[in-house]
């Protein structure tokens, strides 16, 4: 009787312990934005919060490229390995003519490889967009759903869920297919309240599926062509290196960071590092040689960070640094400009390899813009 007892009660503890329950079950849920203004990204923070309203679900937030929106400075960049390794994942992106952004639609066309691996086949997925006036933000999701479908994605839509709690006489972007934003739609913050209700309870949904789903799929390890394990390598050199690429700097006219005519992509930038001129003035008066050529290493990273922005964040689309040419603050006599330039040389050579040998020009000047004692002008090919 007594050996019975014991056995009774060791199947009520193993019942009710969460291993036998499933109450132990964790997922990892990842946001997916694209954000031009902010406005997805304040959609995204509702939806991760709405995931993580499901007890045992953990969400995190990142970005497809880097872009120079403050908001989003601290928002890591995603990359396409990783994706396979989660166990759901919401998609935002802003509404361009009844699409998805640019930035998106290039992070998307980087997963053909999952695609053949079928790496994300029967993995939760739902979408949010941010749009100016709504007026195609329906044809923008179902463009959305059509990229993700063909995937194998489990496509989650709202339906009409918690329409019946919003105020009808605002402009409000609910979609059955999932939560839009009109942002240039009256004079009221967007999102609006209502707005980020169903962007949460979208986010709750997703999670409890992914939660109920979670172990049924394989999370597949892939195995991605060169183009997008060059990227990946930059990127670690970066790290290993320790070069910290800035954050891109504001034009101060009517002009853009970097333009880019047929595959070449020209740059002009100069030592601007924390918003200020770093070593200014003219060599050999204001400044040393030594100096300036930390300055000449700082006017790169301003060059290699707007490159990056150029490409969308994939290093891979890099082909080659074609030329640099640099103009040094400095006396009519000086001749030496050539080692001046020596360290911005070797830095894009360290960081792009072979890609960044280049042909290259000095020469010297009685001023620079803002006083910098170095200006570098980068033209690059790309894909």
């Amino acid at each position: 009787m007594k050996q019975l007892i014991m056995f009774l009660l060791g199947i009520t503890i193993m019942l009710s312990s969460p291993i036998m329950t499933g109450q132990d079950k964790q997922a990892h849920i990842l946001v997916l934005i694209d954000s031009d203004h902010g406005g997805t990204y304040a959609l995204a923070k509702e939806i991760a919060q709405g995931i993580e309203q499901q007890q045992g679900v953990k969400a995190t937030i990142k970005k497809v490229k880097e872009d120079h929106l403050a908001v989003l400075q601290e928002i890591p960049v995603a990359s396409v390995e990783e994706l396979p390794l989660y166990d759901g994942i919401a998609f935002g992106s802003p509404v361009y003519f009844g699409n998805i952004s640019t930035g998106m639609s290039a992070f998307l066309a980087k997963t053909v490889d999952l695609w053949t691996q079928r790496a994300l086949e029967e993995m939760p997925a739902t979408v949010f967009m941010s749009g100016g006036s709504g007026a195609a933000n329906e044809l923008a999701l179902q463009s959305f759903w059509n990229s993700l479908s063909v995937h194998g994605m489990l496509m989650i839509p709202n339906g009409i869920s918690g329409f019946d709690r919003i105020d009808k006489t605002l402009v409000q972007g609910n979609s059955v297919l999932g939560i839009t934003s009109p942002a240039s739609v009256s004079h009221i913050a967007r999102p609006t309240k209502d707005e980020r209700f169903l962007a949460q309870q979208q986010g709750e949904k997703l999670a409890r599926i992914a939660l109920a789903l979670q172990g049924s799929r394989k999370k597949t390890q892939v195995n991605l062509k060169e183009t997008v394990s060059t990227s990946t390598t930059i990127d670690r050199i970066l790290e290993e290196k320790n070069i910290v690429l800035p954050t891109l700097p504001k034009p101060v006219g009517n002009y853009e960071l970097y333009v880019r005519t047929g595959n070449l992509v020209f740059i002009n930038q100069v030592a601007l590092k924390d918003g200020k001129i770093f070593n200014p003035g003219k060599v050999g008066i204001d400044v040393t040689e030594e100096q300036v050529q930390e300055a000449a290493k700082v006017t790169m990273l301003n060059v290699l960070a707007i490159l990056k922005e150029a490409v969308g964040g994939d290093w891979s689309k890099v082909k080659r640094c074609v030329q640099l040419i640099g103009a040094f603050n400095t006396v009519d006599t000086y001749t030496q400009h050539a080692v001046l330039m020596n360290p911005a040389s070797d830095l894009v050579v360290e960081v792009l390899g072979e890609k960044g040998k280049h042909t290259r020009n000095t020469g010297g000047a009685s001023s620079l813009p803002l006083g910098s004692s170095v200006s570098i002008q980068a033209v690059f090919e790309v894909e």
